[in-house]
């Protein structure tokens, strides 16, 4: 080997450490093949994954949240259009309706640009990729993160809180974080939080620096809405429309009544989701007598 050759080949070794130790560029996804993405991670990278079958319910699918839809949906009307929207926090009883009313968005707006990319909490701290990674695109992305809530020191909490409102970089306006818990504050509250507050001379209570370390990221969301449990009416409802639409007729849906009450009382929950998987059991017995 000349010395020539010899410098060459040590600097192809130079040059392949090198690129191991920068940063590999994020994958950019075929933006054609779906509405709907998740954030994964392989390798250390992060890419968008297509949702090739995302979840097609509709906004009239969901009963008796009516203030509930009309605030989503108002606000995410505004977003595709190119108007200001908040950030918006989705917060209550489990199975009233949260995540779902958001997918039913995606439903509703996705032939105007809407687009949907699920980011699960261990990954929030590449928020600031994903939102460089779609800066540039014309349609309007809802990131959405479902379930949230943190502990004590977890990163993804400071992570999130600056990707509202607290970066020196403006937010790109093609981009709206909406997340669902069933905390209020997202993080756990103490009684040892309320030693924290004290009293000023005219009376006025002032929280301590840990309460308002609690409350800072939720109020980072411009949008606040609520779900609740439901009532034995609402829920009985709710049970009458799915069963509607899977297929049941009226003789069907009154006989049901009672056992979806006892399906309720076992479940220990008279939620949307409970009603749902209910209608399901109940349809599927009843078609499947019909072919015995």
């Amino acid at each position: 080997m000349t010395q020539l050759e010899h410098f060459l080949n040590r600097a192809e070794q130079v040059l392949a450490r090198l690129e191991a130790l920068l940063p590999a560029a994020t994958p950019v996804p075929d933006w054609a093949l779906g509405t709907a993405f998740r954030w994964r991670k392989r390798g250390g990278i992060g890419y968008l994954q297509v949702v090739r079958h995302p979840a097609t319910i509709r906004l009239e699918d969901l009963q008796n949240i009516v203030r509930q839809k009309d605030l989503i949906t108002q606000n995410t009307r505004q977003f595709v259009l190119g108007l200001p929207a908040n950030n918006v926090l989705l917060t209550g009883a489990r199975g009233t309706g949260k995540s779902s009313l958001i997918k039913a968005c995606l439903h509703q707006f996705a032939d105007q640009g809407l687009r949907l990319i699920e980011v699960d909490k261990a990954d929030l701290a590449d928020l600031p990729d994903i939102v460089d990674l779609v800066a540039e695109r014309h349609e309007r992305f809802i990131i959405f993160c479902d379930d949230l809530s943190f502990e004590e020191g977890d990163a993804g909490y400071k992570a999130l809180k600056v990707a509202l409102d607290g970066s020196i970089a403006s937010p790109s306006d093609n981009v709206l974080i909406y997340a669902t818990s069933n905390r209020r504050h997202l993080l756990p509250e103490k009684m040892s939080d309320n030693q924290g507050y004290s009293h000023g001379d005219d009376g006025d209570l002032h929280p301590g620096e840990t309460v308002e370390e609690k409350i800072s990221l939720s109020e980072r969301f411009g949008l606040w809405v609520s779900f609740y449990p439901f009532r034995q009416d609402d829920y009985l409802e709710i049970v009458a429309h799915w069963l509607c639409t899977l297929g049941c007729d009226a003789e069907q849906i009154a006989a049901a009544r009672p056992e979806a009450l006892r399906w309720a009382l076992q479940r220990g929950s008279r939620s949307g989701r409970v009603a749902w998987q209910f209608a399901r059991d109940y349809a599927g017995q009843s078609a499947g007598r019909k072919h015995v």
